[in-house]
């Protein structure tokens, strides 16, 4: 078997499928998903499995260099602002129109993967990054300003 501690396989295999920019959409259960999209389907029932439960395990196996979340969450859905915060510290973060999240964002993203999640606004966009230590760690290469404030930071 694996090491990680995800078993789904074909979340799995969208993890490993995700490139540098490449956008992952973890949603909630009403959330409309394109017809077209590649659906990850791990809703049960009611918050079964609930978002806190899908991100952390996520974020364990996708360098995650952005999240967003819709531009209600901070004042309507604070619980939440605090559990993706806590789980992705790492990454930048940026509210983003709810509108915009259910439309221009779920034709662009790469993967979606519905939780059993019944949060409000509970929609998170995780742009996949690079592991910058190992990037750019051979001799001569000189990161951005951007990689090198990633690599100050650990």
């Amino acid at each position: 078997m694996k090491r990680s501690p995800i078993l789904n396989s074909e979340l799995s295999h969208a993890i490993a499928s995700m490139g540098h920019t490449d956008l992952m959409i973890v949603c909630d259960a009403g959330f409309p998903i394109p017809s077209d999209a590649w659906k990850i389907d791990l809703a049960l029932t009611q918050d079964v499995p609930d978002l806190k439960t899908v991100l952390s395990l996520i974020s364990g196996d996708l360098i995650t260099e952005k999240v967003g979340y819709a531009e209600d969450v901070p004042d309507r859905n604070p619980i939440l602002l605090e559990t993706i915060r806590s789980i992705f510290s790492n990454a930048d973060h940026e509210t983003v129109a709810h509108d915009d999240i259910l439309s221009t964002y779920a034709t662009k993203a790469k993967v979606i993967v519905r939780t059993g999640a019944f949060d409000p606004w509970g929609n998170v966009l995780l742009w996949s990054g690079v592991d910058a230590p190992k990037w750019f760690s051979k001799p001569g290469v000189k990161p951005t300003d951007f990689y090198a404030e990633k690599l100050k930071k650990g």
